[in-house]
């Protein structure tokens, strides 16, 4: 098992520099890429393609004021998109295809249960990891 997303397996992450194209826009990261749907102000937009810390788009991300159920219902479904354009470009995709059937767990120490698994608790529903299985499985032409 994949249980967290660094040393080896740091090209996991969606922090990890690759270039995700999304709604006509050029992003550094997935993360820039999924944090700027988070708000239709353009300004916003243009910071999550020019700053180049993922760790702040997603720290400033936190001070957005969101509808917190629409962002609820499109945030898997945008993340889908990240990882599917990510993990269908090289190396990423060849790495990926590597991983054979492990089981990939996106485990963090900050408490993430939705995207992730607690690493304290071990509790999490591992959305992130799921959906990069999923990629991988698609890969594979096991699921289409």
């Amino acid at each position: 098992m994949i249980k967290e997303f660094k040393n080896e397996y740091d090209w996991l992450s969606n922090f990890f520099p690759c270039v995700i194209c999304l709604n006509g826009r050029i992003f550094p990261s997935i993360e820039h890429a999924f944090q700027s749907e988070k708000s239709s102000d353009l300004d916003w937009k243009k910071k999550c393609q020019e700053i180049l810390s993922p760790g702040k788009i997603k720290r400033d991300a936190k001070k957005l004021e969101i509808n917190r159920k629409e962002w609820d219902k499109k945030k898997l479904k945008i993340m889908e998109i990240c990882i599917d354009q990510k993990f269908s470009k090289e190396p990423f995709r060849t790495k990926l295809l590597e991983t054979g059937e492990e089981e990939i767990q996106e485990g963090n120490n900050w408490n993430d249960e939705f995207w992730g698994v607690n690493l304290k608790t071990g509790k999490g529903s591992n959305h992130l990891g799921k959906l990069i299985m999923k990629k991988r499985d698609r890969l594979n032409n096991k699921i289409f």
